[in-house]
């Protein structure tokens, strides 16, 4: 029998995610509200979808993104040749752990926080270096290492705290010439411009991710992209799939960007809902952390398991953070008001 690559061989069986659809089989039956994957409650903008519809599904994705990073360069005022269209954060972050370090070399993270990042420097070989919370935000000061990678999300997933962007500069002046700094600004749409770090765009030491799996509502398209130095661009457009942004969601993602006034109603109506969602945990007895993002990870001591099925069971859809306590997506009012119901009736 063929032997797997050593490198993956010696990566644990693990489910990183246990996804909804497979807990509704389980169950048998469909949750009432699905407030676990960080979705967008409110869909993307009615442009996208019709923009999707309109794909015609016998033709192949543009594999350079073309119209996509078009626009996308002028939203964000960088040339073209600075961002790279993939199918969601995911996938750049296996690509960088691929291209640009080798087996063996340190990778750091945050212990607890998103850990795609931790499966695909474990696939490159890497070793990771993992820091703990320091407050419930990523320690800058531990991060802060010899390393050929670092990954930092801000706002951060799960605990959706935002560092502020003096730090976050000072942090990258601290890193060796030698180091990356992927920061993964996934739900970057939800923070005002003014409070996310500012980066030349072609600083060759920082890669900025982003998604439109959050904010715009298309996360079952996979449309994520790097800001980065041409360079890493380039480097990177070797070893990509080139056929895998789909042709609808290149259609979707391009009239969602152009669809600002969509957006800015979901994030004015997710921030709402944040604060509703926040003060439905707190009168049931759990403690909100603060958030900057579409979701509240709450405290909930060594009551998580018990809570976590109760939700379940009642239908509510909800995980459980590696670090503690129950993360929460923002819901729209009907699933808010399920929520409610089901904490006050445990």
């Amino acid at each position: 029998m063929p032997s797997p690559n050593p490198l993956v061989a010696a990566i644990p069986s693990v489910t990183p995610f246990i996804a909804p659809e497979e807990l509704e089989r389980r169950q048998g039956k469909p949750f009432l509200a699905r407030l676990g994957a960080n979705e967008s409650a409110f869909g993307p903008s009615p442009k996208a979808k019709q923009a999707a519809a309109n794909f015609n599904p016998a033709h192949y994705g543009d594999p350079k993104s073309f119209l996509l990073r078009e626009a996308l360069s002028k939203h964000h005022q960088i040339p073209s040749d600075h961002i790279l269209v993939a199918s969601g954060i995911d996938e750049l972050l296996a690509l960088f752990c691929r291209a640009f370090a080798a087996p063996g070399d340190t990778a750091a993270t945050t212990d607890g926080t998103y850990p795609t990042f931790a499966f695909a420097a474990a696939a490159a070989g890497l070793r990771l270096s993992k820091v703990p919370y320091r407050d419930h935000r990523p320690d800058l000061k531990r991060l802060a290492q010899n390393a050929k990678i670092v990954y930092l999300a801000n706002p951060d997933n799960p605990t959706g705290a935002l560092l502020p962007a003096a730090e976050i500069e000072a942090f990258r002046r601290q890193l060796p010439d030698g180091c990356l700094l992927l920061l993964d600004e996934a739900y970057a749409d939800f923070v005002p411009p003014q409070d996310l770090p500012s980066f030349h765009a072609d600083d060759p030491n920082v890669v900025r991710l982003r998604t439109f799996s959050k904010a715009h509502g298309l996360a079952g398209y996979r449309i994520g992209y790097a800001l980065a130095h041409p360079a890493h661009i380039a480097t990177l457009d070797k070893i990509r799939l080139h056929f895998g942004v789909n042709g609808p969601g290149q259609a979707a993602a391009l009239a969602a960007l152009q669809d600002q006034t969509y957006l800015a109603e979901v994030v004015r109506q997710t921030i709402e809902g944040r604060q509703r969602l926040a003060e439905i945990g707190r009168r049931a007895g759990l403690i909100p952390l603060p958030s900057s993002t579409n979701f509240v990870l709450f405290d909930t001591g060594d009551q998580t398991a018990p809570w976590l099925n109760t939700l379940l069971n009642k239908g509510i859809f909800v995980r459980r953070a590696a670090l503690g306590g129950l993360r929460i997506t923002v819901g729209t009012p009907e699933q808010l008001d399920l929520l409610e119901q089901a904490l006050n009736n445990p």
